[in-house]
C-alpha cells in the first residue's frame, strides 16, 4: 500500500511525456558535457527506462484493481449478512410482538370469564335469598290469614251481642220514657234539625268568604290579562307651550313698535305672550288648550315668514284656526276609527279631537280615553257583556274635559248632558255622569268604565312621572324591603301601590313575621315620600320537595 502513491505518479506520466522531456532536456546536457555520444547513450537509456516504467506501471495498475473489486466484493458480502441478520432479528421481534399480544387478549377473556362467574355467582345468591323471603312471606300471609278469619268470627260474635244489648236498652229506653219509637225519632229529628240549621249557617258564611275571595282574584286576573293585552305606550305630554325664535332680534319685531304688534296678536287668539329675558324662547300662556295651539302655531307661521304687523297677525291666526278645526276633526274621526265606534254625532267627533290638546296630570287625555275604551271592551269580552257599547262608553266618558273651562260645572256632568243632548243613549250617559262618583250596580258598564279608568290613570309611566323614575321607586321599594332580616324576595306591584314580601319559614315564625311587616311600612313613611298609600303583605313560605321514583 506504500507504493501505491508512487504507482498513481508515474500512471499520469505518459511515455510521450517522457520522451518530450528528454529531448528537451537534450540541449541543457550538452551545454554540460558537450558530448553527443553521452546525449545518444542517455537517450536510450531513456528510452529503455521509459518502456520498463510502463510496464510497471501497467502491472500496477492491474493489481489495485483486483484489490479494489475484492474489498468491493467483501463488503457487499458482510452487508448482505447484515441484511440477513436485521430481517431474521426484525422477525423475532414482530413474533414476539404477536405472541405477547396474544397472551394479553387470552389473559383479558380469562378475566372476563371470571368476572361473569363472579355476577353468575352473586345473582345465584340473590335468586336464593328472594326465594328464602318469598317463602317466609308466604308463611306470614298465612298467620296473617288465619288471624284475620279468627277476628272476623269474633266481631261478628261481639257484633250480635250489641245489636241484642242495643234491642234491649232501646226497649228499656221506651218503657222508662213512656214514648213510642216514632215520637222518640221525630224529637230526635227536631234536635237534629235545630243543629244544622246553625252548621248550615256557619256553613253559608264560609262559602261566602270563600266566593268573595275567588271572586277578587278572578277580577285580578281579569284586570291583569286586560292590561297587558293593551299594552300602549305612554301617554304622558309636556303641558307648556313654547316657540323657539331665531334670534333675540325677533322679540323686538314680536312685541312691534309701542307693543302694537303683541297687542294685535293677544286680541286675535286671546293668549297671553311672554317675552322674559329667557334666551331664545318666547311662552304662550292661557287656559284654554286649543286657544294656545293657534297661538302657537300662528306665532311660528309668523316668525318663519318674518312679515308681522296687525293685519298679518289677523290672517295668519284665522288661516290657523280654520287648520286647526280640520285637525281636529281628523284627530276625533282617527280616535273613533280605531276603537270601532261607530254614530257619533259631529260634535261629539270635534269635542273628542279637542281632547288631543288637553291633558290631565300631564296624561293626554285623548290618548287616555281610547285606552279607557280599548280596556273597557276587553273587561266586558271577559265577563260576558257588550264589548262594543263597552268601547263607546270608555271613549267618551271624558267628553266633558272637551269644555269644562266653558261651562259651569265638573266633566263628568258637563260631559253626561253634552252627550244626552246629542242623542246618546242613557247606559253611554250614566257611564260619563258616574265613572268618578258612587257607583252603583244598576249600570255595570259604568262600574267597567271606572275600572279602565283607574288602570289607565295607575299604570306605570301615565301619570306624573316617566319611566325611569317609576322603575327606580319600585326598585327602591324592594330593595328596603330586602334590608330586613328573614326577607327572600320582595315584590312591588300595582304601580307601587302594594309592596308583596316573601319571608323564609325556616328563619321567621308567624310573630316575626308581623314585626317584619310593621317595620318595613314604618321603614317607608321615614325614608320615602309617596303620594297616597303603600300596602305591606308579608307571606311566609313553606316549600317541600319529593321525588316519586
Amino acid at each position: 500500500m506504500a507504493a501505491a502513491p508512487l504507482i498513481h505518479m508515474l500512471d499520469a506520466i505518459s511515455p510521450t511525456a517522457w520522451l518530450e522531456w528528454q529531448f528537451l532536456s537534450q540541449p541543457l546536457v550538452a551545454q554540460q558535457g558537450n558530448s553527443s555520444v553521452l546525449s545518444i547513450v542517455v537517450g536510450i537509456v531513456a528510452l529503455i527506462l521509459g518502456a520498463v516504467a510502463y510496464k510497471l506501471i501497467d502491472a500496477a495498475q492491474g493489481r489495485d484493481a483486483k484489490t479494489r473489486s475484492q474489498a468491493l466484493l467483501e463488503k457487499a458480502q458482510a452487508d448482505a449478512g447484515n441484511i440477513v441478520r436485521a430481517g431474521e432479528l426484525e422477525a423475532k421481534e414482530k413474533a414476539l410482538q404477536q405472541k405477547q399480544q396474544h397472551e394479553d387478549e387470552v389473559a383479558k377473556a380469562r378475566e372476563q370469564i371470571r368476572t361473569r362467574e363472579s355476577s353468575l355467582d352473586r345473582r345465584e345468591e340473590t335468586l336464593q335469598q328472594t326465594a328464602e323471603d318469598l317463602r317466609k312471606q308466604e308463611k306470614m300471609v298465612e298467620a296473617n290469614q288465619r288471624r284475620a278469619a279468627e277476628k272476623l268470627q269474633e266481631v261478628t260474635k261481639r257484633s250480635e251481642e250489641l245489636s241484642k244489648s242495643l234491642q234491649d236498652q232501646a226497649n228499656i229506653l221506651q218503657r222508662l220514657s213512656g214514648l213510642s219509637k216514632e215520637e222518640a225519632s221525630q224529637r230526635l229529628l227536631t234536635l237534629l234539625e235545630s243543629e244544622l240549621e246553625q252548621e248550615i249557617g256557619n256553613k253559608i258564611l264560609k262559602h261566602e268568604r270563600r266566593l268573595s275571595e275567588l271572586a277578587d282574584q278572578k277580577a285580578q286576573e281579569i284586570l291583569l290579562t286586560a292590561m297587558q293585552r293593551y299594552a300602549a305606550a305612554h301617554t304622558a305630554d309636556s303641558t307648556t307651550s313654547t316657540v323657539d325664535i331665531p334670534n333675540d332680534d325677533m322679540k323686538g319685531r314680536i312685541i312691534g313698535r309701542e307693543g302694537r304688534n303683541i297687542r294685535a296678536f293677544e286680541k286675535a287668539t286671546g293668549i297671553d305672550v311672554i317675552i322674559d329675558d329667557t334666551p331664545g324662547v318666547v311662552i304662550v300662556s292661557g287656559f284654554d288648550p286649543v286657544r294656545r295651539e293657534v297661538a302657537r302655531l300662528s306665532l311660528n307661521k309668523l316668525i318663519a315668514d318674518g312679515r308681522i304687523h296687525p293685519s298679518r297677525i289677523e290672517e295668519i291666526v284665522q288661516q290657523t284656526e280654520k287648520e286647526l278645526e280640520q285637525l281636529i276633526r281628523r284627530k276625533g274621526e282617527e280616535a273613533a276609527d280605531e276603537v270601532n265606534v261607530r254614530g257619533l254625532h259631529e260634535r261629539i267627533i270635534y269635542m273628542l279631537g279637542r281632547l288631543h290638546f288637553r291633558t290631565s296630570y300631564s296624561q293626554n287625555v285623548l290618548r287616555h280615553s281610547v285606552e279607557v275604551a280599548f280596556l273597557s271592551g276587553m273587561l266586558a269580552e271577559m265577563i260576558g257583556m257588550k264589548p262594543d257599547l263597552a268601547r263607546r262608553c270608555g271613549l267618551l266618558h271624558d267628553i266633558g274635559k272637551a269644555a269644562d273651562h266653558e261651562l259651569e260645572g265638573g266633566h263628568p256632568k258637563i260631559g253626561a248632558d253634552l252627550l244626552k243632548r246629542h242623542g246618546e243613549n242613557e247606559i253611554v250617559v250614566h257611564a260619563a255622569l258616574g265613572h268618578h262618583d258612587q257607583l252603583t250596580t244598576d249600570y255595570p258598564y259604568t262600574l267597567l268604565v271606572a275600572t279602565a279608568d283607574a288602570c289607565s290613570a295607575s299604570r306605570p309611566g301615565a301619570r306624573r312621572e316617566s319611566l325611569e323614575r317609576y322603575i327606580k321607586r319600585m326598585e327602591e321599594l324592594e330593595s328596603i324591603a330586602r334590608g330586613f332580616e328573614g326577607v327572600e324576595q320582595a315584590f312591588a306591584i300595582q304601580a307601587g301601590r302594594e309592596l308583596r314580601v316573601i319571608a323564609s319559614a325556616r328563619d321567621t315564625d308567624d310573630a316575626k313575621a308581623a314585626k317584619v311587616c310593621r317595620d318595613i311600612a314604618r321603614a317607608f313613611e321615614q325614608q320615602l315620600t309617596y303620594p297616597g298609600e303603600i300596602k305591606v303583605t308579608v307571606v311566609r313560605e313553606s316549600r317541600f320537595v319529593e321525588v316519586a321514583r
